[in-house]
């Protein structure tokens, strides 16, 4: 056997299993408005992997997707509701949500589309007014 990390996860009642295999792309808050208002919350924790790292175990039949843009496939679990993971194709990643898997050590990196934050954070982490150059946006980086 390899020294691959494997975790899991679920939606908030159990039906939907999600497995992640390795260490994610990146991890990091988003601030923007779709996200904050998707996640009922001031901020979204999120970690990005590689499609082929991350798959949907059990329930795949019980998600439901949701598209408001075509940089966003939402998906969540048809029985509770409760969110699970959002598909990024033009970035070629797939947003799993941290607090689904809780045995995944979350190390942010970095706060994305800080401009439209509602809840300040003084952390140290680099802040993006929207997402780094390498990802389509302008780089530019705002004061903690």
């Amino acid at each position: 056997m390899n020294n691959e990390q494997i975790a899991r996860g679920s939606c908030f009642c159990g039906t939907v299993e999600i497995e992640v295999r390795g260490v994610p792309e990146a991890m990091g808050y988003c601030h923007c408005e779709s996200c904050r208002h998707w996640s009922a919350g001031p901020v979204n924790a999120f970690t990005l992997w590689k499609p082929e790292a991350a798959s949907v175990i059990q329930g795949e039949d019980k998600l439901g997707t949701y598209r408001k843009t075509s940089q966003s496939y939402r998906k969540w679990c048809r029985i509770c509701g409760g969110h699970v993971l959002t598909d990024h194709p033009s970035l070629g990643l797939v947003d799993v949500y941290a607090a689904i898997i809780p045995d995944v050590k979350f190390s942010p990196g970095v706060h994305v589309h800080y401009q439209e934050r509602v809840l300040p954070v003084r952390d140290g982490i680099v802040k993006f007014r929207d997402v780094p150059a390498e990802m389509g946006g302008s780089g530019e980086t705002m004061p903690d």
